[in-house]
C-alpha cells in the first residue's frame, strides 16, 4: 500500500494494530507521509515526528482516543506545511509502550536511532514521559509532552529547586501540584464533611511527587491527612489501609493510583463498609475514563476527579481543525464510545507541536525547534500553553476543573461528567453541582 493511500482512507482499529504489530517487533508503526509527492523525495523536506504513548497494557486506556485523534490530524495535514514558504510532508511514527517505562525508553531510542525523528511526542503518565524524555534530552532530540504532573516532570528527572535547568531539549505542559492543591480545596468545600482526608499514594513518581508538595497544602488549609503510606502498583489487598481509614472516620479519600488498582481497592472499601462512610471520593490519574467507571457499576456513581480536559472547555485545537465539543462529539461517532479526556489532551500536544514547527521557521533544525518551543505561547485544545512565564523552566502549567461522575439521566451513555468546580479554570462554565458520595447515585 503506498504513503498516499494510507493516508487517504480510514485508519480502521484491525488495520492499526495489524500495522504496528509487523515493525519493530509491535512497537513503531508509521501512519506514512502527509502531503508525500514526488518532490518530497528529499529527507530534507519531510518532517519526522515521533509520537511514545501507552496503547496496550495498564496504561492503554490513554491511548483509546488516539485513531480518531491521528484520523483528524491526519486531514489536517494532508497537504503538508509550508513554512516560511518552504514545503515540507509529514510523516507520524506512532510507538507503544505497551504501559512499560522500560519499553518506553527503548522505542524512543528506536525512534531516534533508526528513524532519526525531528521532534518526539509523548503523553499519559510519568512512566510514559520521563524515560521518552530522557532518551530525548541524552540524544539532543527535541521533545514536547503533557499528562503528568510538572514536579514529576521536572524533579523526578533530577532537576533541583533554585538551580538551573538541567534540561535543554524536552519541554512539558500540564497541570501541577499546586492546581491539584486549588482544586481539592475549593471542591471539598462544597460538602460538608469532618476535614480528614485518607489518601493512598503508590511509590512511584506521582506518589511520590504528590505526598511531598500536595499534602502539606491540604494540611495548611485545614485538611487533618491520614497517608497509609506507598504501596506497590498491583497491591491486590488494601485491607490494611482501608482499616486505617476507617478507624481515622476518614470523610474524604484522595488517592492517585494506577487505574486498574482503584477497582480492587474500591470494591474491598465497599465490602468492608468504608465507602459507605465516605463523602467525597477524589480520583487522579484513575477514574479518567466511562469505561473504568462503568466497570464499578453502582459503585461508580458519585465519584469526583479533576478534569485537565473537558468537552465543554471552550478552545479550539488547530491540529484538528476542530472545537472542544466537536472533539467529543466526533470521537464518539467514529468510536461508539463515550468521550474521554486523554482525546482533547492528546490534541493540544499536537497543537504545541504545529505552533512549535512553524514558529522554528527552520523545523528541520533541531536547535531551531527547541528554541522555539521554549519560547511557545499559543492556545490549544486544554488553553493556553506558555513556556516563558514558568514556574520553571522547560515547564508550562495548564489548569483543572472539577467533575463528578453521576448517572446519565438521558442519551446512551451511563455515566455524565458535569463540571462541578472551576477554582483553577475561572472561565470555564459550571454544568453541575457537587453532592455527597452515594453508592447507587
Amino acid at each position: 500500500m503506498s504513503n498516499n493511500k494510507l493516508i487517504n482512507q480510514s485508519i480502521s482499529r484491525r488495520h492499526f494494530i495489524k500495522g504496528a504489530s509487523t515493525i519493530a517487533g509491535g512497537s513503531i508503526v508509521s501512519l506514512g507521509l502527509m502531503g508525500a509527492q514526488s518532490v518530497f523525495a528529499n529527507p530534507d523536506n519531510i518532517i519526522r515526528i515521533g509520537y511514545v504513548v501507552p496503547r496496550s497494557g495498564p496504561l492503554g486506556v490513554f491511548g483509546q482516543g488516539d485513531e480518531f485523534l491521528l484520523a483528524q490530524i491526519n486531514k489536517q495535514f494532508a497537504n503538508g506545511l509550508n513554512i516560511e514558504g518552504k514545503q515540507y510532508a509529514v510523516e507520524i511514527l506512532v510507538g507503544d509502550t505497551q504501559s512499560s517505562s522500560i519499553r518506553a525508553s527503548q522505542v524512543a531510542k528506536d525512534l531516534i536511532n533508526g528513524n532519526n525523528v525531528d521532534l518526539m511526542l509523548t503523553s499519559s503518565t510519568p512512566e510514559t514521559v520521563n524515560p521518552v524524555a530522557d532518551a530525548c534530552e541524552a540524544a539532543g532530540v527535541p521533545c514536547l509532552s503533557t499528562t503528568a504532573p510538572w514536579e514529576s516532570f521536572y524533579f523526578g528527572r533530577g532537576a533541583k529547586p533554585g538551580e538551573p535547568s538541567p534540561f535543554k531539549w524536552t519541554y512539558h505542559f500540564c497541570f501541577g501540584v499546586a492546581d491539584f492543591a486549588k482544586l481539592y480545596i475549593d471542591q471539598w468545600s462544597k460538602v460538608e464533611t469532618n476535614k480528614r482526608v485518607g489518601v493512598l499514594l503508590p511509590n512511584d513518581a506521582d506518589g511520590n511527587a504528590i505526598r511531598g508538595l500536595l499534602l502539606p497544602s491540604l494540611e495548611k488549609a485545614g485538611f487533618t491527612v491520614i497517608d497509609a503510606g506507598p504501596y506497590e502498583n498491583g497491591t491486590s489487598d488494601f485491607s490494611q489501609q482501608i482499616n486505617l481509614f476507617k478507624k481515622e472516620k476518614c470523610e474524604i479519600f484522595n488517592t492517585f493510583p494506577f487505574p486498574p488498582d482503584f477497582p480492587v481497592f474500591w470494591r474491598q472499601a465497599a465490602q468492608k463498609g468504608y465507602a459507605q462512610q465516605v463523602k467525597i471520593a477524589q480520583l487522579a490519574k484513575a477514574g479518567l475514563f466511562p469505561a473504568e467507571l462503568e466497570s464499578l457499576g453502582r459503585l461508580g456513581y458519585g465519584l469526583h476527579a479533576a478534569a485537565y480536559w473537558h468537552k465543554d472547555f471552550p478552545f479550539f485545537s488547530k491540529s484538528t481543525g476542530l472545537s472542544c465539543s466537536e472533539i467529543a462529539a466526533g470521537f464518539e461517532s467514529a468510536s461508539g464510545k463515550q468521550w474521554n479526556q486523554q482525546v482533547g489532551a492528546n490534541a493540544a500536544l499536537f497543537d504545541a507541536a504545529l505552533e512549535s514547527l512553524i514558529s522554528s521557521k527552520t523545523p528541520k533544525d533541531k536547535v531551531a525547534l527547541a528554541m522555539a518551543i521554549s519560547q511557545l505561547n499559543t492556545e490549544t485544545a486544554v488553553g493556553m500553553v506558555d513556556f516563558t512565564s514558568g514556574p520553571v523552566p522547560n515547564c508550562a502549567t495548564t489548569g483543572l476543573v472539577g467533575v463528578q461522575w453521576v448517572k446519565a439521566k438521558s442519551g446512551p451513555w451511563e455515566f455524565d461528567l458535569p463540571i462541578v468546580s472551576n477554582a483553577d479554570h475561572p472561565f470555564v462554565q459550571l454544568t453541575g453541582k457537587m453532592t455527597p458520595y452515594k453508592i447507587g447515585g
